[in-house]
């Protein structure tokens, strides 16, 4: 495997145009074409569906919070580099309080594994909130951001203040509209091919759709038929399907308002309200379900039910209040497919760079879609334009699409 700092699988010699083929237009693949976009690439960005929002990215609502554990390990530094990125990138696309909002998240540590690391009393770097710093991000929940979520007194719970919520769908029209994106809708890829210098895309027709010296692979589960047919290649893409309930607030009585958390709540999936539902409306949101090894993503009355447990689990008092929410006349519901690799990292950069130099892939986001693709897609411009790179070599060498080469 070439090494993750080398800038490995394309190399940009400032004579040819830069120039860029995205497949999928969804959290990932429009991360992707805004950071090189940004950086003065033309960037074609080909997708199945007919508009925004048909895949995972449709997600009506939800949260950028970081990872804890209490080792700190690599996916507790991933995301909350990666939740930093998705803030700022927020802040600078979206419009506050419609789209996106800083709000804090209470954590609800009901399995008890969400332990902040440990403090080292001999290191001072320890007690400041430096980048690095894992407490300068979460912390121990108050006793005030406990009573204010509607928990008992010594609930276990983290406070997550550099997180928010988000709207995923306002995140990918945003990243889409920068100049030098060209999104073509309603085109389905059929294969992808090496022909001299370009690689190409077309349809089940033989009609090319797109082509560049650089292919970005970022449509999810969607990218294994692609990549299937490729000589030598194994990346063990899943499919991971989710479902999250959501109800109108104008629907809520006086009492079940007054338990409202002020902010949102995870632990257990998470509560969100106050957001704008998918037709503008105020509304309130739990979830998700999990469903691995699931190819399809339909509305199921059975993942309503497992969201009310959820709620109840994650917030007693309010899911006994809201159980009349439930019925079939005012839940809705939203699901869809994301895409998840064993080791619960994302894949980013080339794929197999001796043999398929400029094909790469930016997928397995998993459940954190919202908190990785902006990062990954900094990651993959930062690469491609020789910049330095936006996380440290130890944690980029987890992240290397190229960890799934056989040797």
């Amino acid at each position: 495997m070439a090494s993750p700092l080398s800038h490995p699988g394309f190399s940009h010699t400032g004579t040819e145009p830069r120039q860029a083929l995205v497949i999928g237009a969804g959290l990932s693949g429009s991360a992707v074409a805004h950071s090189l976009a940004y950086r003065g690439w033309a960037v074609t960005v080909l997708d199945q569906a007919q508009g925004l929002g048909a895949g995972a990215s449709g997600l009506p609502a939800g949260l950028a919070a970081p990872h804890v554990s209490p080792d700190d390990n690599v996916l507790s530094r991933i995301t909350r580099a990666g939740v930093r990125a998705t803030l700022q990138r927020a802040d600078a696309l979206l419009q506050s309080g419609t789209d996106w909002a800083l709000t804090g998240v209470l954590e609800h540590n009901l399995a008890g594994k969400r332990r902040l690391p440990k403090a080292d009393p001999g290191n001072s770097a320890s007690a400041n909130t430096s980048a690095d710093n894992p407490h300068g991000m979460s912390t121990l929940a108050s006793a005030a951001q406990i009573a204010a979520a509607g928990l008992p007194p010594e609930t276990p719970a983290l406070w997550h203040g550099q997180a928010g919520w988000i709207r995923p769908r306002q995140l990918v029209a945003a990243q889409l509209q920068t100049p030098g994106i060209e999104v073509l809708w309603g085109q389905t890829v059929h294969a992808i091919e090496r022909r001299g210098a370009l690689w190409t895309a077309s349809n089940a027709q033989g009609q090319i759709l797109g082509e560049a010296p650089l292919l970005v692979l970022a449509s999810a589960f969607d990218s294994l038929a692609l990549l299937s047919p490729l000589p030598g290649l194994t990346v063990p893409l899943k499919p991971l399907r989710g479902q999250i309930s959501f109800g109108h607030m104008a629907a809520l009585n006086a009492p079940q308002r007054q338990l409202l958390p002020p902010f949102p709540v995870n632990g257990h999936g998470s509560f969100i309200s106050g957001v704008p539902a998918p037709d503008g409306q105020p509304g309130w949101f739990i979830g998700s379900t999990f469903e691995r090894d699931c190819i399809q993503a339909p509305v199921r009355v059975q993942d309503h039910a497992a969201n009310q447990l959820r709620l109840a689990t994650l917030l007693p008092e309010l899911g006994a209040a809201m159980h009349t929410q439930f019925a079939p006349e005012l839940v809705q519901g939203w699901a869809g497919l994301r895409c998840t690799l064993p080791d619960r990292l994302p894949a980013v950069g080339p794929i197999d760079s001796q043999r398929l130099p400029g094909l790469w892939l930016c997928a397995g986001m998993g459940a954190r879609g919202i908190s990785l693709a902006v990062l990954c897609g900094e990651l993959a411009a930062a690469w491609l334009n020789n910049e330095p790179l936006p996380l440290p070599p130890a944690l980029v060498k987890h992240l290397s699409a190229e960890r799934f080469v056989r040797t």
